[in-house]
């Protein structure tokens, strides 16, 4: 066998896995998260509003979505001033 078999094989046992553990999440959570994340990316965006011109990725809305108005604020800090 190759190591592109192997590789392979491993990427895909892997990729079962984590689908296995998603559904065992349960829905309920997984809403949460793309409700938290919907929520902050639209404080993103009312951000952007007042000419911050911020990026607005996935996780950055889902750290905004979690973390509230500290979490756009860090958010804030971390694209402007690091």
């Amino acid at each position: 066998m190759s190591s592109t078999v192997i590789i392979s094989f491993a990427v895909g046992v892997l990729a079962i896995l984590l689908i296995a553990k998603l559904v065992g999440l349960g829905i309920g959570l997984i809403t949460k998260f793309l409700t938290n994340s919907v929520i902050g990316a639209f404080m993103l965006i009312i951000v952007n509003l007042f000419g911050a011109n911020l990026d607005i990725t996935i996780l950055k809305a889902l750290f905004a979505g979690i973390f509230g108005v500290p979490g756009v604020i860090a958010i804030f800090i971390w694209e402007k001033f690091l």
